[in-house]
């Protein structure tokens, strides 16, 4: 059995059949329980997810009816002996569901995102970028997009998604490195669309355009970047963004003098701090 958070929640069976969805409430629990895989939920917890400082008298009770729910949900299926079926299990001070981290994709995001940061740093690009690339196939979509989320659920999301920025980043400048960045020119327009704010982004788009000789759309790229802060947010570009702009403007120099100019990556680069107007989480348009 499978789960799969990245997008709908789905409950997957060891024969490849997605079970029909749990109520809204069953599946936030389960949710809870499995962004928490393997180790204990406080009663709590769940309470604060379902019903924020709102809770009804019943509250513990109706926590207690639904773990019950999501208990039967899990063992009414994969009937197989040997089939590595998950154990919610109940004890004194909350609820653990134990399951294999290779089982939940929240999980197996993680691991292969902080296995990508590792190769990265050991110089290894072509397995960082095996590794970063994997991690990110695994999205198919806004984290538990059918599920409510309260407090619990949504900060669980926020570092999944900021995780998933960091991700994209790292990759992009692995393939930099690797010499593979212009085939990364549709990637990048994705990006700025996706998070429009987020001038890192911006910024490779441009470096990508102007390497492949590309120069009137690198100059667009600069143009929409700028029109865009300055209509939303009131802001000129970044320095960084601004010097690459002169930089386009240049004289043409040599492929090598190019690409470090251009946003080149060191062998250890100081991460590129994201701009986003106040209140708004990065990459966000609102």
């Amino acid at each position: 059995m499978r789960f799969n958070l990245i997008g709908p929640f789905q409950i997957v069976r060891g024969d490849g059949r997605i079970l029909p969805a749990a109520s809204p409430k069953v599946s936030q629990v389960l949710a809870v329980l499995l962004a928490h895989s393997n180790a204990p939920v406080a009663p709590d917890t769940l309470i604060r997810e379902l019903w924020q400082h709102s809770p009804p008298r019943s509250a513990l009770n109706t926590v207690q009816t639904y773990v019950h729910h999501a208990r039967r949900l899990l063992a009414s299926q994969d009937a197989r002996p040997d089939a590595a079926r998950p154990e919610l299990s109940t004890h004194f001070g909350g609820y653990t569901m134990r399951v294999d981290d290779r089982a939940v994709d929240i999980k197996v995001f993680e691991q292969l995102v902080a296995r990508g940061k590792e190769e990265f740093r050991a110089g290894r690009y072509e397995a960082a970028a095996g590794a970063l690339g994997a991690a990110l196939g695994l999205w198919r979509g806004p984290v538990l997009s059918d599920v409510p989320k309260g407090s619990v659920l949504a900060g669980r999301v926020v570092h999944l998604e900021e995780l998933r920025i960091r991700a994209l980043e790292l990759r992009i400048e692995t393939l930099q490195l690797l010499g593979r960045l212009r085939e990364l020119i549709p990637e990048l327009r994705t990006l700025v669309h996706d998070y429009p704010f987020n001038e890192w982004f911006h910024g490779r788009l441009i470096t990508a355009l102007h390497q492949a000789g590309r120069r009137a759309e690198a100059l667009d790229a600069y143009r929409s970047v700028r029109r865009l802060l300055r209509d939303e947010l009131g802001l000129e570009p970044s320095p960084d963004i601004q010097r690459l702009h002169e930089r386009v403007l240049g004289p043409p120099r040599g492929p090598a003098a190019t690409a470090t100019a251009l946003g080149g990556v060191p062998a250890n680069p100081a991460p590129v701090p994201i701009r986003a107007p106040a209140g708004r989480p990065p990459g966000r348009s609102g």
